[in-house]
């Protein structure tokens, strides 16, 4: 005979039961961790990526460094509707190390999103930019004209930046030849800012300005016309290349990364711009550029780099532009990549002979070559110049420069 135990059947179905709710509890408690983790992924990922290209352009100076110049002309190679800080003329009237030269940044996102964009200025000011930001700092003071009275860094910021994928390419345009509107050839999305006075747009965010820090690196020249490279950080600068042009002829030497200190002789000018025009475009991708973004920049760039006269043309470590202009966007970007090239023009004794041949023969032809960067040539020759006939005879050409600039501005106005 089988003995039945009383509430026997009761206890396993209450085991059975009590198992259930453990089971529903856990795939609650997964289901709860899951959406959890979703959101968090979706917090922290926006999909955004930023990439930014830009110019640091210094002279150096007989001692090697970046020397304080003027360029006496302001913004004349701009569109009309790109906002100034006092007048398209007051860069020129301003003095620094360094000119940063057309940073742009591009925006990709898979949806219609805004974002905060800031971007400080270490020991500069924020000269030029497009579209309207919603502040400049330090505002204007009529007191602190000089950058090298300035206490405080400089920066740009753009409230509400409105990345739309799916906008149309209408953005503005002057009907101006203008190197400018070579950065629009690339596949960013289009961005909206609203202003007071309507919405602006355009492809990229733009911003220029002037500075009082040192570049990167050293140059001075010996007597034998050897450029003398020397790289004062532990930071390693990723590619130097030393460039000359001499009317229709030109030539360099690519010397590759730049850890301390480095000799370069002088190029023969038997190059091509297509070769350099190659070898720039692979060292800007493998920096972290899309080929158009690239290919962008060396559009908007290739008639001022290698223009007359010897310049060091290098890339900038990411280091050193996260710390001059450290760059801040919210929602953070999952990528972003800043590639800055500069421009270190060189004073040599070609250059010097040419300009002073120019000058002597009334040759404003030669003279236009040399731009803006005419009054710190002379300068360097009056500064080396120990006769007092010779120095009177330079302070005109200084002169001189000053006036063909003026007029070159006022056609312009």
């Amino acid at each position: 005979m089988t003995t039945r135990m009383k509430g026997a059947a009761p206890r396993r179905l209450l085991s059975n039961s009590l198992q259930f709710s453990l089971f529903a509890a856990t795939i609650l408690f997964l289901l709860s961790l899951s959406q959890h983790h979703a959101s968090a992924k979706q917090s922290t990922e926006s999909e955004l990526t930023v990439h930014e290209w830009g110019t640091f352009t210094s002279i150096a100076g007989t001692d090697g460094l970046a020397m304080d110049w003027l360029p006496l002309t302001g913004s004349t190679d701009l569109p009309a509707f790109v906002e100034h800080f006092l007048g398209a003329q007051f860069k020129g009237g301003l003095r620094g190390t360094i000119r940063m030269e057309t940073p742009v940044l591009y925006f990709y996102s898979p949806r219609e999103t805004n974002v905060f964009v800031n971007v400080g200025f270490s020991k500069g000011l924020i000269t030029e930019w497009y579209p309207r930001a919603g502040s400049i700092n330090p505002g204007f003071n009529p007191r602190l004209l000089s950058l090298y009275a300035q206490k405080s860094p400089g920066s740009i910021s753009w409230n509400s930046v409105h990345i739309n994928p799916q906008a149309a390419n209408d953005f503005p345009s002057d009907d101006s030849v203008n190197h400018y509107y070579a950065a629009r050839q690339t596949s960013s999305a289009p961005l909206e800012v609203l202003t007071p006075s309507g919405t602006q747009r355009e492809k990229f965010l733009f911003y220029r300005g002037v500075a009082t820090f040192l570049p990167p690196l050293t140059a001075t020249l010996s007597s034998d016309g050897t450029v003398e490279l020397q790289n004062p950080s532990s930071i390693e600068i990723p590619n130097v290349i030393l460039f000359e042009r001499r009317g229709t002829k030109l030539g360099y030497r690519v010397l590759g990364p730049l850890r301390d200190q480095a000799s370069l002789a002088r190029p023969a000018l038997e190059g091509s711009l297509e070769s350099l025009f190659s070898t720039l475009e692979a060292q800007l991708i493998s920096q972290g550029l899309n080929a158009d973004e690239a290919h962008a920049m060396l559009e908007t760039w290739k008639n001022s780099w290698f223009e007359e006269g010897s310049r060091i043309i290098y890339i900038v470590p990411r280091a050193f532009t996260d710390s001059v202009l450290p760059l801040h966007i919210k929602p953070t970007p999952d990528n972003v990549a800043r590639v800055f090239v500069g421009r270190l023009e060189l004073v040599t004794p070609a250059t010097q002979q040419a300009v002073e041949n120019a000058f002597a023969t009334n040759d404003t032809a030669t003279l236009a070559k040399y731009n803006r960067f005419l009054e710190p040539i002379v300068h360097t020759m009056f500064e080396q110049a120990t006769e007092n006939q010779r120095r009177q005879l330079l302070l005109r050409y200084l002169n001189a420069a000053a006036g063909m600039a003026y007029a070159q501005a006022q056609q312009h106005l």
